[in-house]
């Protein structure tokens, strides 16, 4: 049997028109000759009655902070409506179906309440009723640890969820349904010729996910990618094909058999600071790089763009961060200057690996509209520029214009 894993987001069963066209991706399948096992969402986001940042807010309205299991408990309620009204809205159709909650469908965690890790799947009960052929609908974003505790897998969870059964089940492919048509080139409410790619590897979707761009959870990927199960990014509301995450593609369609054109996509992250250590002496001990980076880290303060001198260390750190990083240096004396408000703007690409020239195009784009790099990073496949946000638009558009991704090119 050729089981297809449909996962649909929040704004997808948001309303009963919306589970309509659900409905109608999952008759596809059947005709398509694949079973359908679906994973939803929580109803709509924040604001509608049972989204989950809905019901954290009711909780928080109590004045008391919620234990962090009991936090995992109310959270896992939005999948569960929406499985129980997205089960009704297949029975309306004719195809009997069944409502399964993380536990039910056999997704085993830690105990780490909030961004639990799934240790396996038994995938017995989702079985039990696949040879019945009744179609599981399965909530995301939960599992259940081995105390029989209910735990949730943290923010985008569902698309984890999706993948981690795809795997399990050792479906298909895993298609994931959302308000979009596939993975653009840049974020479009930022350039307005971003377009869809056709197909894209698992790993640059991951390091898009990874630098900004709101694709998908990249847990998500790193699983279909270990299992080398096919993804589609699919649009709920549209019969567009949608892009394809795969690990080989002979055609690459969406480069025009154009060689120089090396790079995918640009991506971006905001509320980032800049911190720049100061070895001047007046730290004494704590100006070592071993017991200043332990000390960070015990304090679960994250580090991006790290350039590591004799004299200075230069990093950077969600803005959130910022006081309580300020605090620990604080009591330590140790010197340090840092600058608010930046942007980290990455462009990414397989192909990129031993071309020569692409920082020279990157700084060649950013100097046309004078937009000072503040910091850069690199790997095989990326290349990343610290800038201020006031530019982060322009930046995004001129390197897309530079990489010539946008629809223009495609002529």
């Amino acid at each position: 049997m050729k089981i297809l894993v449909q996962k649909f987001g929040g704004t997808s069963v948001a309303t009963q028109e919306r589970r309509e066209m659900i409905a109608d991706k999952v008759e596809t399948a059947l005709k398509n000759g694949f079973f359908p096992v679906v994973v939803v969402s929580a109803i709509g986001r924040c604001g509608d009655p049972y989204a989950t940042d809905t019901l954290i807010n009711l909780a928080k309205a109590v004045g008391c902070e919620t234990n962090p299991r009991e936090m995992d408990l109310l959270m896992s309620c939005g999948e569960i409506i929406s499985s129980v009204v997205m089960v009704n809205t297949l029975r309306k159709r004719g195809y009997e179906s069944v409502a399964l909650t993380g536990a039910q469908a056999g997704i085993i965690t830690d105990d780490s309440f909030g961004d639990a890790e799934v240790l396996r799947v038994e995938t017995k009960n989702i079985y039990k009723y696949i040879d019945k052929n009744i179609i599981p609908v399965i909530t995301g974003f939960q599992g259940v640890d081995e105390n029989g505790d209910i735990t949730t897998l943290g923010r985008g969870g569902s698309d984890v969820s999706g993948s981690i059964i795809g795997e399990a089940l050792n479906a298909e492919a895993v298609e994931i349904y959302t308000d979009v048509e596939g993975v653009m080139t840049a974020d479009p409410r930022i350039v307005p010729d971003a377009r869809v790619m056709n197909t894209i590897f698992y790993n640059e979707v991951f390091q898009m996910a990874e630098y900004g761009a709101n694709v998908i959870h990249p847990r998500a990927v790193e699983v279909a990618m270990r299992s080398n199960i096919p993804m589609l990014i699919k649009n709920t509301m549209s019969d567009s094909p949608g892009t394809l995450i795969t690990n080989y593609d002979r055609n690459r369609k969406y480069k025009e058999n154009k060689k120089d054109k090396i790079i995918t996509a640009v991506a971006q992250i905001g509320k980032r600071t800049q911190v720049r250590i100061l070895y001047d002496g007046s730290a004494g001990e704590y100006e070592d790089d071993s017991i200043l980076f332990d000390m960070i880290a015990n304090n679960s303060i994250s580090l991006d763009m790290i350039n590591v001198y004799p004299d200075s260390k230069v990093f950077i750190i969600d803005d959130s961060q910022l006081s309580k990083l300020q605090e620990i240096l604080g009591r330590r004396s140790i010197s340090y200057e840092y600058k608010r408000n930046c942007s980290k703007v990455t462009i990414i690409g397989n192909k990129m690996r031993g071309v020569p020239g692409v920082m020279a195009k990157v700084i060649r784009a950013l100097s046309k509209y004078n937009i000072e790099i503040l910091q850069t990073s690199d790997s095989h496949t990326t290349i990343s520029c610290l800038i201020d946000s006031e530019y982060v638009n322009q930046a995004v558009n001129a390197l897309h214009q530079e990489f010539e991704l946008g629809k223009i090119s495609e002529k």
